[in-house]
């Protein structure tokens, strides 16, 4: 603004000397020497005049150069940095939100072993059993229930295959084989305690040893015998599993999946004749589900374990097939 000033003020001062100059002339009536002393006086205003004119011309290209140079190179850089990130937005593809599809879920149905429990403590390694006198085996069919549930790594196998997920299950189930009734018509029992109606060996050695004691009324041993609630045994086993899920058609109320092989633990009841409870091997499995109102899902599945051997003599080799429920988060 100063600037601006001094330029308005300088031009006023240059046309009022311009004025002056020409109006002198007619002006001029006195001597000679009054006339050159005029025009010595007349020509140092007008050299005066050029010094100014000289000045405004040099004042005006500085404000001129002033005006057209940015205000510092740090705000140039910054303003041309916010056009670029501006530009690398406006271009980048609108990115749709990720949704996995975590469910958990309750299942229930028919369990099946491949074999039927054979050891001590369900009383079918004596003799009387086998030979016709007591309840022969246990059963190796059951029912089971349990629950679990997915939890989402990628919606399209990392890259590979479009609306296929993959999911880590993890889930329990408690499985029953029914209990294994001893009628007291084991001869072996009957001999331990002194009775033919006593209980079945398993239940009349585990009672003693816990009583101290090795036999009953009429068997010439001191201690207890078995007790009358030790009439039953029930066979039971608990699967604790996790697996890779590979759910299809992501999008589609009916998704089909599969788990092409998972980690298994089992634990048996009642212990094996070595006393062992766990036994770990794979799972295998296959499903499908149905979303029947928003994320409440219905589905089937089947799902068959293997070991590979034996817990000390119990063979936990089976399958499991039935329905569950799911929630979807």
């Amino acid at each position: 603004m100063m600037n601006k000033t001094k330029l308005v003020l300088g031009m006023a001062t240059a046309t009022l000397t311009m004025a002056g100059v020409l109006v002198a002339p007619q002006a001029m009536a006195g001597s000679k020497s009054q006339r050159h002393a005029e025009v010595d006086a007349m020509n140092s205003k007008v050299e005066a005049l050029e010094a100014q004119l000289q000045a405004m011309q040099y004042e005006l290209q500085a404000l001129r150069a002033e005006s057209n140079r940015p205000s510092s190179n740090v705000d140039s850089a910054k303003v041309q940095e916010l056009d670029q990130w501006m530009e690398s937005v406006k271009s980048a593809p609108v990115q749709k939100k990720v949704v996995h599809d975590n469910m958990i879920f309750f299942r229930g149905g028919y369990a099946h072993n491949d074999q039927v429990r054979n050891d001590l403590l369900t009383g079918n390694q004596f003799a009387g059993n086998y030979l016709g006198f007591g309840d022969g085996k246990t059963d190796n069919d059951g029912w089971y229930t349990g629950a679990g549930f997915d939890f989402g790594l990628t919606d399209d196998v990392w890259g590979m295959m479009n609306n296929t997920e993959v999911m880590a299950e993890l889930m329990f189930e408690y499985k029953n084989f029914d209990k294994k009734k001893f009628s007291g018509t084991n001869p072996i029992s009957g001999a331990l305690q002194g009775s033919p109606n006593a209980n079945a060996p398993a239940c009349t050695l585990i009672n003693l040893a816990a009583n101290g004691g090795t036999g009953g009324p009429g068997t010439g041993l001191s201690g207890a015998a078995g007790t009358a609630s030790c009439n039953s045994v029930t066979v039971t086993q608990f699967t604790l599993t996790a697996a890779p899920k590979i759910k299809f058609m992501k999008g589609s109320k009916f998704r089909p999946w599969v788990i092409p092989v998972g980690l298994a633990v089992h634990v048996i009841s009642p212990p094996s004749n070595g006393v062992t409870v766990l036994n770990p091997g794979a799972m295998f499995a296959a499903g499908a589900e149905y979303a029947i109102w928003k994320e409440i899902k219905v589905g089937m599945d089947a799902r068959y374990h293997w070991t590979g051997y034996d817990a000390d003599g119990v063979n936990t080799n089976g399958l499991t097939a039935g329905g569950y429920l799911g929630i979807g988060f």
